[in-house]
């Protein structure tokens, strides 16, 4: 029995409760000030709840659909007192989060999506993002949960321009128990990346993590390195890759929707994962990325441990965010 049969539904919404704490008290104790001694949702009511929410780093488009949404629900409904406005932010956040695509549903399996696919070929995941937003750890607790829930992982360590990230994949691929396929510092990436797939496909590897560098500071070369890393990896897995994951530091607020952006333009991004959001207290750049880019996130980084990384559920992270406020 895995790892993950252990660790039950009940722990990890504690350590998403956790882990959201800052973000949950940041912006709940500011709205329990703006209703307080209100009857009704009011104009008052709204403004003081925008405000709250573009300082949380909801993001002002996604904050103004929201409140345009509670504005709507109070005209049709007529009257909207402030003890429904916990139900109907959890709704409204709810339905405005872009579904991830390839996940596992609560009652399978962790990474069933991989386990289940037709044909031996491996899934393959190309992993992008600056330097600095945990990109690297992200790979390395991805691979860990990947093993435990008993698949066969690979990584790559594409990222070669800059020797401290080759290191610290080699590392964390000697921590989690995984082989890395690597080459000297100034490689070609896009070289790695294809060494890495033969290789997995040789050993009959489940899945790959390729690691590759994020230099914004150059967008054409960057595009081009992406596009190059892309064309070598489909001559031995022709559809590959199945998912550009983009890593974002979630602490960084402004930062990481401007480097979501720029990702955005230069690569097909098709899911993100949000790190260091126990450090937070604006952990509403959660919603207002995913909403205002419409990709998914598919993981949140809650945490230190390597089970704190979690696969992000929408319903269980509004509840969370939620939980026991107003």
């Amino acid at each position: 029995m895995s790892f993950f049969n252990f660790f039950s539904k009940k722990q990890k919404q504690e350590v998403l409760q956790n882990g959201l704490e800052k973000t949950k008290t940041g912006i709940f104790s500011k709205l329990a000030h703006a209703i307080a001694g209100k009857s009704t949702v009011d104009e008052e009511v709204l403004d003081q709840l925008e405000e709250i929410l573009i300082s949380s780093d909801v993001g002002t488009d996604t904050t103004i659909d929201i409140i345009r949404r509670i504005e709507e629900r109070v005209a049709r409904d007529k009257y909207v007192g402030t003890a429904e406005l916990n139900r109907i932010l959890k709704e409204e956040i709810s339905a405005l989060l872009t579904p991830a695509q390839n996940t596992s549903s609560a009652e399978e399996e962790p990474f069933a999506f991989i386990r289940n696919r037709e044909g031996k070929a491996p899934y393959v995941i190309m992993v992008v993002g600056v330097n600095g937003v945990g990109k690297t750890t992200t790979i390395g607790k991805l691979a860990y949960q990947m093993k435990e829930a008993g698949l066969k992982v690979v990584l790559g360590a594409a990222d070669t321009f800059r020797a401290a990230a080759v290191e610290q994949i080699v590392t964390w691929g000697e921590r989690v128990g995984v082989p890395v396929i690597k080459q000297q510092m100034g490689s070609d990436p896009a070289s790695v990346a294809y060494d890495t797939l033969n290789s997995a496909v040789a050993q009959g590897a489940d899945v790959v993590l390729i690691d590759t560098a994020g230099r914004l500071h150059n967008k054409p070369n960057l595009m081009a390195e992406l596009a190059k890393i892309k064309r070598v990896m489909q001559k031995i897995v022709p559809d590959a890759p199945h998912e550009v994951m983009l890593v974002l530091d979630g602490s960084t607020g402004q930062n990481a929707y401007e480097q979501a952006r720029q990702f955005v333009k230069v690569t097909d991004v098709t899911a993100l994962a949000i790190t260091k959001l126990d450090g937070t207290a604006k952990g509403g750049v959660v919603i207002g990325i995913s909403h205002s880019l419409k990709v998914p996130v598919k993981y949140i980084g809650l945490g230190e441990k390597m089970t704190d990384l979690q696969a992000f559920d929408a319903k269980d992270f509004v509840e969370s965010l939620f939980e026991g406020q107003l």
